[in-house]
């Protein structure tokens, strides 16, 4: 029998109220889709195109969280970090960097115990890396049920172990959203299409072999020497399920 715990598991801050993030980014429709992945987790989310504006709303929002691109068009990231941290020493921050950024430019980025995502990303492994942040920070509780559980399979989204009966499971960061989005969504058949949407970066291009590639790795990890759970739908896609009898 399938059970699912927390299937959208929450942090929230310690008096129980939404957690309050900024996004700041001056491309429109990435910051619209991060809005959308953040408010599905239950945060209340602002955006701000440029710096000045940014420091104006966490002024006035006094966010939880930051996520900050670099390069903006009027003062970039690095500046707008010390602004914030003028008013609000403690607030975390993700950045977010182009993928040819210099390796001592990640290492500013990353001191002091903040972190950073290069772009594309995963909106998956973006969202997991500020619930990092935030739990890091000890502004927040979370909330209880953050285990996801079908069948004997269990995935701990706080922790990120992931057990199949007694068996620890060691999975990559791309193996363990994958599998958490399979056991977010349990005998619902899943399509390429849609597993690349929501696990891979946003602008992927389509490649639905890099989801095959990436179930067979999970298959390998999760399935072998068991009875599997892990199912292709012919023409559809895949589904995750109980094994037979479990």
């Amino acid at each position: 029998m399938a059970t699912v715990r927390g299937t959208a598991p929450e942090l929230r801050r310690a008096d129980g109220s939404p957690i309050r993030v900024l996004v700041v980014d001056d491309e429109a429709a990435l910051a619209e889709l991060l809005s959308m992945a953040l408010r599905y987790e239950g945060w209340d989310v602002r955006t701000a195109a440029d710096g000045t504006t940014a420091v104006r709303l966490a002024r006035e929002h006094r966010p939880d969280a930051v996520v900050l691109d670099v390069m903006l068009p009027d003062v970039d990231g690095l500046e707008v970090l010390r602004r914030l941290r003028a008013e609000t020493p403690e607030v975390p921050v993700l950045f977010l960097t182009a993928r040819d950024a210099v390796e001592d430019r990640i290492a500013g980025l990353t001191a002091g115990g903040d972190d950073y995502v290069t772009k594309p990303f995963s909106l998956e492994e973006l969202v997991a890396r500020l619930r990092g942040l935030l739990r890091r920070s000890g502004m927040t509780a979370a909330r209880q049920g953050s285990q996801l559980v079908v069948g004997d399979l269990v995935l701990d989204e706080d922790s990120h172990e992931v057990r199949r009966g007694d068996d620890l499971v060691e999975l990559t960061a791309t193996e363990f959203e994958l599998l958490r989005y399979l056991m977010r969504n349990p005998r619902r058949v899943l399509s390429k299409a849609q597993i690349l949407d929501r696990v891979w970066n946003y602008d992927f291009g389509g490649q639905s072999n890099v989801v095959e590639l990436y179930v067979s790795y999970l298959r390998k990890k999760i399935d072998a020497g068991r009875s599997p759970m892990i199912h292709t739908v012919r023409g559809a896609g895949y589904v995750l399920k109980p094994a037979a009898g479990g």
